[in-house]
């Protein structure tokens, strides 16, 4: 993993990807791209270092209602804003998801509930692939990416780890990046953010006593079989990753050239 030659306190998992070995054994120029959590629990020790990064371009990957619960994100500067939700309030596994962990009645999802949460949040990943707002939502940041203007580019969801995590392994393929560093960046979610995990599932367990643990530790990790999902999605749809960029995404090779002449050493 790449990217942790500084820490934001506020959002434990937000890391560059520069450094990561691309196209040509080309690596990814730093501080160009930036991943993180939604940046509205920043503290005030957190602002210098992002400051420092520059974003030029902010991609908020939120709902608007997900917006108007959390803190707005705390940003150096005057950067480019840009919203463009991934999201499907239509999609009943996203209901059941937010449903759960803000302690509703399940009722409503009892098939849903019987096949677990993992296979949920599986459900979700497959979504990423074929969804209308997500295709929309993951394409134009890759396009975003490629121009010059926008860089340094920060994105960001509200978790910073799947649609977060998704839209990376989206730019790394793009640019080139093996399969085991996407992975291996991808999975670093889970060690950075262990002790605010716990710290997650105690406030619950204080407001939910009943809480199953084991039904909502699934929603706060990212797991290899969660990838697997929106990866075997990829072929069953599209057959390969370049083709899901360019059928799926409308990524050309114009795209393509521009992202790795911009953002590859």
């Amino acid at each position: 993993m790449m990217g942790r030659d500084w820490e934001l306190v506020g959002a434990p998992n937000a890391r560059d990807l520069g450094g990561l070995i691309g196209a040509e054994g080309r690596r990814v120029r730093p501080g160009r791209l930036v991943r993180t959590p939604a940046l509205g629990r920043l503290i005030d020790e957190d602002l210098p270092v992002l400051a420092k990064l520059g974003p030029a371009c902010v991609v908020d990957l939120r709902d608007h209602s997900e917006q108007a619960v959390a803190p707005p994100d705390r940003l150096p500067g005057e950067p480019r804003v840009v919203h463009l939700p991934v999201h499907d309030a239509e999609h009943p596994v996203f209901t059941y998801v937010s449903a759960m962990l803000l302690g509703h009645d399940l009722g409503a999802y009892t098939e849903l509930a019987r096949q677990g949460t993992p296979a949920a949040m599986a459900a979700i990943y497959r979504w990423f692939v074929t969804g209308k707002s997500a295709r929309r939502g993951f394409a134009a940041t890759v396009r975003l990416a490629a121009g010059p203007e926008n860089l340094p580019l920060l994105y960001h969801c509200s978790a910073g780890k799947d649609r977060t995590g998704w839209l990376t392994v989206v730019l790394l393929h793009a640019l080139g990046v093996d399969e085991a560093a996407i992975r291996a960046d991808y999975l670093a979610n889970n060690a950075l953010t262990e002790s605010l995990r716990e710290v997650i599932l105690e406030a619950m367990r204080q407001r939910q006593p009943e809480l199953d643990v084991a039904a909502v530790r699934p929603v706060l990790e990212v797991r290899e079989e969660y990838l697997d999902a929106a990866y075997g999605e990829v072929e069953r749809v599209h057959g390969s990753f370049g083709a899901y960029l360019r059928d799926g995404l409308g990524i050309g090779d114009e795209v393509i050239v521009a992202l790795r002449a911009h953002l590859l050493e």
